[in-house]
């Protein structure tokens, strides 16, 4: 999240997609495109999640986010890398452009906007979390 923040990125963590998929990052990046940033823990973690391919059809750019000692020559070449330590990332290798279809941007971006707005409601009025998950479940 710090890194995309002190690019001037806006992300959301852990942000539900259209196919079913949670994105760990989705940030708007100034120009108006998307970054997905696929957080992997290890190289397990990696191996034995093929879910993050089907991400890509949500943002312009994917990246993955991993630590120091991750294996890199496991992760594909046309994705971004960022290497995080200690509170801090630098990125790598930036991801390769793939620009999203116009209606599915106009979708991703109204989705994007009721989460944040949804979040930052919910964060200004504690109480309204509970409330709106009774409401929400009673429908």
């Amino acid at each position: 999240m710090r890194f995309c923040l002190l690019r001037g990125w806006s992300p959301l963590p852990e942000v539900p997609l259209p196919n079913g998929r949670r994105a760990d990052v989705l940030a708007l990046r100034p120009d108006g495109s998307f970054a997905i940033l696929e957080v992997k823990s290890g190289a397990l973690d990696f191996l034995s999640d093929g879910k993050w391919q089907e991400y890509r059809e949500y943002c312009d750019r994917f990246y993955f986010a991993v630590d120091l000692d991750f294996p890199q020559a496991l992760l594909p070449e046309d994705a971004g890398l960022l290497v995080a330590a200690e509170g801090e990332a630098a990125l790598l290798r930036d991801a390769t452009a793939h620009a999203l279809a116009p209606a599915r941007r106009r979708a991703l971006l109204q989705r994007y906007a009721m989460l944040a707005a949804q979040r930052l409601a919910m964060l200004s009025d504690p109480g309204l979390h509970a409330s709106v998950r009774a409401a929400l479940r009673s429908e």
